[in-house]
């Protein structure tokens, strides 16, 4: 199906709105990927929705993959390089039947392929219709990381434990062969980016070169090296951030961007100078991870229904807060691509720009020159904006100018560092704002956190303890009754006992509590009156607002995640 048919079906079938796929298709045409890329990359409608429309379109019957469940065997029956030029991917073999999944079934240049790879090996040919997501995911299993990484290694002649406290003669050296060096650097991208990892690090220890992924928050070793590679390695990875090679006495930063399975994802480099050599921290901006839509983000209840109310007011400051690293950056550029529209010009300080939104004019803060958030907030004023966003309010200054943006009509979304909702005002007042400017200019306020999702395949459920179910019971008393009704005792429980799917872990990913606080007639009184987090908490009980532990409690009774690590990572208002 070409892309031009494909677009015409998703506008026929009200998955997108006109402009929507006018935007599409000329992103297409511009930067030469596919329009299921480009959909798939950002998100803009479910994988298997749009698998299914093809599949009712070319009269070709849809299936979800498993790419766990196809074996080593099954895949070397279609090469790599047929199975990226073509989209088309082997599922299983029954018999004289091959069967495989294709994303689009009516390319004949791609059925050619196949009937060719088929008759190599005299077997028959069976087709489906597979998603986006799926094919990639089986792509993955095509260059296994360990192995490769291993016979790169092999190629080198070095060995685990060699090179540490060795002493070299003055005379040794000589250049060796780039390739392995630039080829194991490569695969630990990869791998990277297939475990849905946020960073790498790379670290010298006193006998061998570690390689750590953090993936759902959590930093596990993936692989180790001769110590002998750690210059290489490092030198390499330099070279392609474009950062000084034989610069190793100070910190240094860097950027590079790189197509990995057919989408463009962004690293940010850092080196730090350590004893036994240069440490690499490496944070990889995976658009399809890192960017969600406002649907994926995890609102519920009265919390989805404040912050619909709350993005449609014309003007007024959004805050997002919470500590570092409980996805508030994900959660502003969600808000944003609701707000993303051809007739508003969004205009936005960060620092750094993690992920490129088409259509948001994104700028980067570079305080050693001067270019800070203050500075850039009073030149943003003059670009004519309807909606700023700046990365964070750290001061004092950038604090007044985002509340005088918000008072000239102008919609601001930004964050701040403080534990909930609650601690908003106070950390403003302390940031010298008056008082009285901040019901105007102040229009939402959301706390988060972030908390391991369980795996829907392995979860189990089971009867709370006595001790939890008090907790439940208590997160639950100021629901509205309508709602304490749906969750009646004994309440059950969830927890992931581990499959090949969640790689043994039961979690898959990590996602957001919230609560949400808006600026309501009774908190300006409070405001006014001289607001204290226990005041402000009162109003915010009286007005319905859930907390965090609520929220947790929630998401933990519908098996998303485990009440433990609610009760852990929120406060007990």
């Amino acid at each position: 199906m070409s892309d031009d048919e494909l677009l015409k079906q998703i506008q026929r079938a009200k998955l997108l709105d006109e402009p929507a796929v006018t935007k599409l298709r000329r992103e297409s045409l511009l930067s030469g990927r596919s329009a299921e890329a480009i959909i798939f990359g950002r998100r803009l409608i479910d994988e298997e929705k749009l698998a299914r429309l093809k599949s009712v379109t070319l009269n070709v019957p849809y299936k979800k993959i498993d790419a766990a469940a196809i074996s080593s065997d099954i895949l070397d029956m279609i090469p790599e390089e047929t199975a990226r030029t073509y989209g088309s991917i082997p599922i299983s073999r029954r018999d004289n039947l091959l069967v495989v999944g294709m994303l689009n079934p009516d390319d004949t240049k791609a059925q050619d392929a196949l009937k060719f790879v088929a008759r190599q090996s005299h077997l028959n040919l069976g087709v489906y219709v597979i998603s986006y997501g799926d094919w990639e995911s089986v792509l993955r299993k095509y260059s296994p990381y360990r192995s490769e990484v291993e016979r790169a290694v092999q190629s080198l002649g070095l060995k685990h434990g060699e090179g540490g406290r060795k002493i070299v003669s003055l005379d040794e050296g000589g250049s060796r062969d780039e390739a392995p060096i630039i080829r194991i650097v490569g695969d630990t991208f990869k791998e990277a980016i297939s475990s849905k990892a946020s960073d790498i690090h790379i670290e010298p220890q006193e006998s061998y070169l570690r390689i750590r992924f953090r993936v759902d928050g959590d930093l596990r070793e993936v692989a180790s090296l001769p110590l002998e590679l750690s210059q290489p390695v490092i030198s390499r990875i330099k070279v392609i951030s474009s950062l000084k090679i034989d610069e190793n006495r100070i910190p240094q930063d860097g950027r590079f961007r790189s197509r990995v399975f057919d989408r463009e994802i962004d690293f940010r480099v850092s080196t730090f100078p350590t004893p036994l050599g240069e440490k690499v921290a490496i944070r990889v901006l995976d658009s399809t991870v890192g960017l969600k839509d406002f649907s994926d983000l995890g609102l519920i209840h009265t919390n989805l229904d404040i912050v619909k109310e709350g993005i449609n007011k014309p003007f007024g400051m959004i805050l997002v807060t919470g500590p570092t690293g409980s996805g508030k950056t994900t959660t502003i550029y969600a808000l944003l691509q609701i707000l993303n529209k051809e007739n508003v010009n969004i205009v936005s300080l960060e620092d750094p720009v993690e992920y490129f939104v088409s259509g948001v004019n994104q700028s980067q803060v570079r305080p050693e020159i001067g270019y800070d958030f203050s500075s850039g907030l009073r030149q943003i004023l003059r670009q004519d904006p309807d909606i700023i966003m700046v990365g964070e309010i750290r001061d004092n200054e950038t604090a007044g100018l985002g509340v005088q943006a918000a008072l000239t009509g102008h919609i601001v979304l930004s964050t701040l560092h403080t534990n909930n909702a609650l601690g908003v005002i106070p950390r403003l007042l302390d940031m010298k704002i008056e008082p009285f400017l901040l019901p105007v200019s102040l229009n939402l306020m959301i706390g988060q956190r972030l908390v391991g999702l369980l795996c829907q395949d392995c979860k189990e459920a089971e009867a709370a303890s006595p001790a939890i179910e008090k907790a439940i019971n208590k997160a639950l008393s100021d629901l509205p009754p309508e709602l304490q009704s749906k969750y009646k005792e004994p309440h059950k429980i969830y927890h992931g006992k581990g499959c090949p799917k969640c790689r043994g872990r039961g979690t898959v990913g990590r996602g957001a509590l919230f609560e949400v606080l808006k600026m309501s007639p009774e908190l300006e009184e409070v405001i006014s009156s001289g607001p204290t987090q226990q005041r402000i908490f009162k109003v915010a009980k009286d007005q319905g607002m859930m907390t965090m532990r609520t929220d947790g409690v929630l998401k933990a009774l519908d098996g998303l995640v485990t009440i433990e690590e609610v009760i852990r990572e929120t406060e007990d208002m």
